[in-house]
C-alpha cells in the first residue's frame, strides 16, 4: 500500500498573508468546508491571538460538521517575560477549542538575539513550556521550526537542538520551515536525510516560493522521509507566496505513488483552486500546473494535431485526473487541425476538405495579423466560421451613428450621447441615447434601437469591458483591441473588436456580441 503523507492547508492563514488576498469569516468557513469535502487532513484557520476575525471563524467553524479535517489555530511560543499559564497568545490558542494548535519558535540564533534579545537557552525553555503546557491541555501540537534552514546552515548542532527539545516536549509533528524561501532543492534533501538521524517525531515540511522551488522542496523533504506537508491553494502567500498544494498533491499522488487523498476526490482539484481564488476576488492564474486554464492548452498546429491522435503526445498526464479539461486555441499560429478541434469543441460543422475551413485559417491568420485575438474571444470565432459556412444571415445593418461628448460648466462629468441610424429588412430605425461615456451611450443607443424587431435583446447584459493598447508607441494614435463579455442567464460569450479608434473597436465586439445571442435564437 502506498506510503500516507499528511496534507496541511495554511490557506486561511499564511495564504492570507499575501497581497492582494483576504477572506472574511464567513468565506473562511465555506472554504474550509471545501478543503474538508476534498480530503485534506488538517486546516490551519488563523492566529486567535492577533484579530477579531479568526476568533470569529473559529466560533463559526464549531458548529459546522467536518468530516474529515481536523482544524488548528496557529500562534506562537510564550513569550520570554510571561509564564506559560499567563501568557495571552497560549490562552488565546486554547479558548480557540480546536483540536490541533501549531506554534512556531525561533530555530536561527540571529533571531533568538535579535529578534527576542534573550539567550539560546531561554529559547529553548520557551519552546518546551509552550509545546508541553498544549499537550497537557489535552492538544494536538504541530511545532513549527521557524527558518529552519537558515538556522541549520549558521549553525546545526543549536538547530537540531530546537526539534529534540520540541520532541521531548511532546510535539505531535515537527515542521522544518523554509521561512525564507531561499534554500535550494539539494540542500533541503541533505539536511532533511541529517535530521532524520537525530529526530524520531514524524516530520513535517514548510517552504515558501521566493527562489520558484517551494513545491520542489516539499517534495524533496518528503522523498527524504517527511510525512506531513504543509501549503496553500493555488500558492496562495506572502511575497511570492506558499508551496504550491495544487501542485504538490497531484505531483506525490500521480508522480510519486504516494498517497494524500482519493483519487476521486482528486478529479475535484481544479473547481476547488478555482473557488478558492474567486472568494478571495482574484482572477485565476491561467498557467498554474494542473489546474490552471491552460495546463492543458494547445496553441501550435503540429501539437494540436499530434493530440488530435493521442493525446499523450503533448499532455504529461489526462487533464480529467484533476478535473481539468482539454482546450485548443486559435491564433495566428494555427493550422487546420486548431480550427476543426476548436469548431468541433464548440458543436459547429466544418468539414476539413472544404474550402471554408482553409479560408476561416487564411483570415483567421490575417485578422491576428492585424491585432485580433481570439483565445479569450469564442463568440467573434463562432461568427467567423459561420461567415464562410454561410451560417451568418444580415439581421441588422448599419447606415450611421455619431458620438458627441460635451461638458458644460459647472458639471462634474462629461456627458455622452449617441445617435444611430440601423436599417432591418426595409425599415429603418434612428434612436438616441445617453450613457456614462461613448460606448455605454452607444450600446444603449442600438440596443434601444433593435429591441423593437429583436425582443430577445432584453435578456442580454454586458457584464465586462477590457481595452488593450496594441501599438503604444503611437501614443493616442495606437490601435487598440476591445474585448467585451456579455451573459445571457448563466451563458456568457466574450467578442472582440480591433480599430485605431475606441468607439470602433467597441462597435465591431458589440455588433459581433449581439450577433451571437441572435443567432443562437
Amino acid at each position: 500500500m502506498s506510503k500516507k503523507i499528511f496534507t496541511y492547508d495554511t490557506t486561511l492563514r499564511d495564504g492570507t498573508q499575501g497581497e492582494e488576498v483576504s477572506f472574511s469569516a464567513e468565506d473562511k468557513v465555506k472554504i474550509a468546508k471545501r478543503l474538508d469535502s476534498f480530503g485534506v487532513d488538517y486546516i490551519e484557520g488563523g492566529w486567535p491571538g492577533s484579530n477579531p476575525k479568526d476568533m470569529e471563524f473559529f466560533e463559526k467553524i464549531r458548529s459546522e460538521k467536518l468530516h474529515h479535517a481536523k482544524i488548528a489555530a496557529f500562534g506562537s511560543t510564550r513569550r520570554p517575560k510571561n509564564k506559560v499559564e499567563d501568557d495571552p497568545n497560549i490562552q488565546a490558542l486554547i479558548d480557540a477549542k480546536t483540536p490541533v494548535v501549531t506554534i512556531f519558535g525561533k530555530t536561527w540564533i540571529l533571531h533568538v538575539k535579535e529578534a527576542l534579545g534573550i539567550t539560546e537557552e531561554e529559547n529553548l525553555e520557551l519552546i518546551a513550556d509552550s509545546v508541553s503546557y498544549l499537550k497537557k491541555n489535552g492538544k494536538e501540537v504541530v511545532y513549527d521550526a521557524e527558518h529552519f534552514f537558515d538556522g541549520y546552515k549558521d549553525n546545526k548542532q543549536y538547530a537540531v537542538k530546537i526539534l529534540q527539545t520540541a520532541q521531548h516536549a511532546g510535539a505531535d509533528v515537527i515542521v522544518l520551515c523554509d521561512t525564507n524561501g531561499g534554500t535550494m532543492t539539494s540542500e533541503i534533501s541533505e539536511i532533511v536525510r541529517e535530521v532524520k538521524k537525530h529526530i524520531t517525531a514524524p516530520l513535517g515540511i514548510h517552504t515558501h516560493n521566493d527562489c520558484e522551488l517551494a513545491v520542489a522542496n516539499s517534495l524533496a523533504a518528503i522523498q527524504e522521509g517527511a510525512i506531513h506537508v504543509q501549503g496553500t491553494m493555488n500558492g496562495f502567500g506572502e511575497r511570492c507566496g506558499n508551496a504550491n498544494l495544487c501542485s504538490i498533491i497531484p505531483n506525490l499522488q500521480l508522480k510519486l505513488g504516494y498517497r494524500c487523498i482519493e483519487n476521486e476526490q482528486l478529479k475535484k482539484l481544479t473547481e476547488l483552486s478555482r473557488y478558492v481564488s474567486e472568494l478571495a476576488n482574484l482572477k485565476p492564474k491561467k498557467n498554474l500546473a494542473y489546474v490552471g486554464e491552460s495546463a492543458f492548452a494547445h496553441k501550435g498546429g503540429v501539437h494540436v494535431s499530434a493530440v488530435m491522435k493521442n493525446p499523450v503526445t503533448y499532455e504529461h498526464i489526462a487533464p480529467e485526473h484533476v478535473g481539468n479539461i482539454r482546450r485548443v486555441l486559435v491564433s495566428d499560429l494555427s493550422g487546420k487541425s486548431n480550427v476543426l478541434y476548436k469548431a468541433e469543441e464548440l458543436g459547429l460543422k466544418l468539414d476539413d476538405k472544404s474550402p471554408a475551413a482553409q479560408k476561416v485559417v487564411q483570415e483567421l491568420k490575417e485578422l491576428e495579423h492585424n491585432g485580433y485575438y481570439f483565445e479569450d474571444a469564442d463568440g467573434s470565432f463562432e461568427l467567423l466560421i459561420k461567415k464562410h459556412t454561410g451560417e451568418v444571415k444580415k439581421l441588422f445593418e448599419l447606415e450611421r451613428f455619431k458620438i458627441s461628448i460635451h461638458r458644460d460648466a459647472g458639471m462634474e462629468e462629461a456627458l455622452s450621447e449617441a445617435l444611430i441610424k440601423v436599417r432591418v429588412g426595409d425599415e429603418t430605425e434612428i434612436t438616441a441615447a445617453e450613457g456614462n461615456g461613448p460606448v455605454n451611450a452607444l450600446d444603449k443607443a442600438l440596443r434601444k434601437a433593435l429591441e423593437r424587431f429583436y425582443p430577445q435583446l432584453k435578456e442580454i447584459q454586458l457584464t465586462d469591458y477590457k481595452v488593450r493598447v496594441l501599438d503604444s508607441e503611437h501614443a493616442t494614435a495606437a490601435k487598440v483591441r476591445v474585448l467585451i463579455e456579455t451573459k445571457n442567464g448563466k451563458t456568457s460569450w466574450n467578442t472582440v473588436g480591433v480599430s485605431t479608434d475606441v468607439v470602433d473597436a467597441s462597435w465591431k465586439a458589440l455588433v459581433d456580441s449581439i450577433m451571437y445571442h441572435l443567432l443562437k435564437k
